[in-house]
């Protein structure tokens, strides 16, 4: 039987010439599977309600098409409710699109070259709160200061104000400024869209601006290969700052830190929980080894498998994720957690629509996954399962961490983003099985 073998959709994400050893695209646009545009748009009623359970269907079965990934995104992340009108959205979108113009005036007000379509790598300051006076970035936000004024400078107000700053969180904020644009730089390089400086600046601003708003996390490296993606899909950079917004709130964790731990942790404490029930020879054995800590995974939980897949698959595989892990109330528990704890509490005895609800997701629902704990993400189980794809190798070959970290590097490239999915929710049904047996 001929079967569509899908169009490529590199054209959408194209790499520059020169850079030849980027991992291969697997990722194909198959008619009848791929969401596609027309499919988008006849699963919302004329006021705009959107039929959910038929989308996520159609996510699994094919990916969405990169001329709407953006746009469906922004509900897959929990941006806006399905069950909302076109009306009610678009308000929504215009306040939080003013909201973010007040968060990035703030931060230009603090630092002039936010906004301005440049950004810097250079620190500009100490931990003590001194300037770091660096000829280069002094000129560079003069330049800002003066585009952003008009080129209108006089009496007092003339050159870039450097200034010993007092106020700690301030600090904080304006240390991190140079890390960030370090890490911007390195950030998909191999992408012809970073070719252009204003897309690089563009990410520069939308991170120092999350890391003013989000003040208990600021920025962390990793975050920049989070939000990338967001800026390539959505035009509008307040609507790819809310979308980045949203997925961080899924992920912050893992970016908290404190003076005893790292936030990943508590998911590789997981990921060494589900490998133990999952396959306790394995365990065993990356103890043996010393890798009973799991650090060795800790980048493919931290940004999600950006590294092991091309662009291309790496954003097949999170909407394969989110679409698996959706859950109806997720707009409602972002935007009201209080009115969602409220309703939660309500409607005890009544469960949500599974229908509404991803494959992961009713999972939970079915073996009391929303109880006194909370559920483990789908991303722990993708981990688990590419360890377990490997665990024959990693038992015969592997005799020292650097033998764990060698065999694990080989999977760039290599991996199949539905195959992946479907592999961790197996282990996902085998492992609340097994522990649902534990507990008896």
């Amino acid at each position: 039987m001929w079967r569509d073998p899908g169009a490529p959709a590199d054209s959408f994400y194209q790499v520059r010439p020169e850079c030849t050893d980027v991992p291969k695209t697997r990722f194909r646009i198959k008619a009848g599977k791929t969401l596609s545009a027309r499919k988008w748009h006849a699963a919302f009623t004329s006021e705009g309600y959107l039929d959910i359970g038929k989308t996520l269907s159609r996510i699994y079965r094919g990916g969405i098409h990169p001329s709407i990934r953006g746009e469906v995104w922004e509900f897959l992340l929990g941006c806006y409710d399905p069950k909302s009108t076109f009306e009610e959205r678009e308000h929504m979108r215009q306040r939080r699109r003013a909201q973010y113009a007040v968060l990035k005036e703030e931060c230009r007000m603090m630092f002039p070259m936010i906004g301005s379509g440049r950004f810097i790598t250079a620190p500009v300051i100490t931990e003590d709160g001194d300037p770091i006076r660096d000829p280069i970035t002094l000129q560079e936000a003069q330049a800002a200061k003066e585009l952003s004024s008009g080129g209108q400078q006089n009496g007092a107000s003339a050159g870039y104000e450097m200034v010993k700053e007092h106020d700690k969180r301030i600090i904080q904020w304006k240390l991190s400024l140079h890390q960030i644009g370090l890490d911007v730089v390195r950030t998909d390089r191999t992408l012809v869209f970073y070719e252009k400086q204003e897309n690089l600046a563009r990410l520069w601003d939308i991170l120092s601006v999350y890391a003013w708003f989000d003040k208990d996390v600021n920025y962390c490296q990793g975050m920049s290969d989070l939000c990338s993606p967001m800026i390539i899909l959505l035009d509008d950079e307040a609507d790819a700052f809310w979308c980045f917004q949203r997925l961080m709130r899924r992920l912050r964790g893992n970016f908290r830190c404190t003076e005893r731990s790292v936030g990943v942790e508590v998911q590789l404490s997981n990921l060494a929980s589900v490998t133990q029930v999952i396959d306790p020879k394995l365990h065993r054995h990356l103890e043996t080894l010393g890798g009973g800590d799991y650090l060795f995974a800790i980048r493919m939980l931290m940004v999600l498998f950006r590294r092991e897949f091309s662009f291309a698959d790496s954003l097949y595989l999170w909407e394969l994720m989110w679409a698996l892990e959706y859950d109806p109330d997720l707009f409602l528990m972002y935007e009201d957690p209080d009115l969602a704890a409220e309703k939660s509490e309500g409607s005890k005895g009544r469960p949500k629509s599974t229908r509404q609800c991803g494959k992961f997701e009713r999972e939970n629902m079915k073996n009391g996954g929303k109880g006194v704990e909370a559920p483990l993400p789908i991303s722990v189980f993708l981990v688990a399962s590419v360890l377990k794809d490997k665990s024959t190798k990693l038992l015969t070959e592997a005799k020292g961490l650097d033998d764990v970290v060698k065999i694990l590097n080989d999977i760039t490239g290599n991996l199949d983003a539905k195959k992946a999915c479907t592999g961790a929710m197996k282990l996902h049904k085998k492992y609340l099985k097994k522990a649902a047996n534990a507990n008896r």
